[in-house]
């Protein structure tokens, strides 16, 4: 509450610094509800898929109002909290810092998947070709997350594909993005890709030997966590239900969850400036942290 409070604090002190004003600062209609109150519904709606209808009548205002409050402070979250690591080395950090985060990364097996979302069918006939899923007999949209193992993490995330396109496309698409060197574990969709770890298949009219057998279950034993992870994101029921946004919001949506996601399991980790006259916080500063097989630890202060 308190980062959200401060996150708007500093946005209105930007908007400040360019706007040309006719009247004084604080002129105007007061806000009908506090800070507070806004992120409160702006949560709600994320965990709970509520109608915009439905929140105004729990908060007092306005359809209209409940909806341009989320889409401020939905706006504000995802341009603060970084959705994956890869982004919050891309946005705060020195090119020679993040050559070193993505050779420390080399250190892990990665493990990759993807999740499906339904949206509402599209009216025109060939956009609901391009977004209908056979394997789950309707619209959808398609989502890879590529995460640390245990879940620590996530690493990489691409939002928004249309249904139908397949698991391993999507990976190809994304595997420049890592060392030639780095590693990923997967499930069989993903068969065919070099740097990518996947179970035995059976094969036609034979059997797997006990060998094979023991590889797979090691193999799935340790993917369950990107299982996990994704759970963990679906339970923002925005994510998880129909979509019933524009399509055009969802990966703005989505890479918000995934910022809220890290900072709940303290993979994001915000450090809080205090002033030293004050006492106030003033500023907030994103710190990265990765950890190698040797448990040394490498930190990155933004």
């Amino acid at each position: 509450m308190a980062l959200g409070k401060l996150l708007h604090q500093k946005k209105k002190e930007e908007n400040e610094k360019t706007k040309i004003r006719i009247n004084q600062p604080g002129a105007g209609s007061p806000s009908l509800l506090a800070e507070e109150e806004q992120i409160v519904l702006t949560l709600v709606y994320l965990r709970h898929n509520l109608s915009f209808q439905l929140l105004g009548l729990l908060f007092q205002v306005s359809e209209s109002t409940a909806h341009n409050i989320f889409t401020y402070w939905q706006t504000l979250f995802e341009g603060e909290l970084p959705p994956s690591l890869l982004e919050q080395i891309k946005k705060f950090q020195e090119e020679e810092e993040k050559e070193i985060v993505l050779e420390m990364l080399t250190d892990y097996e990665l493990i990759v998947d993807s999740a499906e979302q339904p949206i509402e069918r599209p009216s025109d006939y060939q956009e609901q070709k391009k977004y209908y899923s056979g394997k789950q007999k309707r619209h959808t949209l398609k989502s890879q997350f590529v995460v640390l193992p245990k879940a620590e993490d996530i690493i990489d995330v691409v939002i928004g594909k249309p249904g139908p396109t397949s698991d391993i496309k999507i990976c190809q698409q994304t595997l420049n993005k890592f060392k030639i060197t780095q590693t990923f574990s997967a499930d069989k969709a993903y068969i065919g890709e070099t740097q990518i770890i996947t179970p035995h298949k059976k094969p036609k009219k034979g059997e797997l030997t006990e060998e094979q057998i023991k590889e797979n279950k090691a193999l799935s034993s340790n993917r369950i966590f990107v299982e996990h992870l994704i759970r963990v994101v679906k339970v923002f029921k925005v994510v998880q239900e129909r979509f019933r946004l524009h399509k055009s919001r969802y990966k703005s949506v989505l890479l918000t969850v995934c910022g809220l996601v890290r900072l709940r399991i303290s993979s994001l980790i915000l450090e809080m400036i205090e002033s030293s006259k004050s006492g106030e916080v003033i500023d907030v500063i994103a710190s990265l942290e990765v950890r190698s097989r040797k448990s040394e630890v490498r930190s990155f202060f933004l």
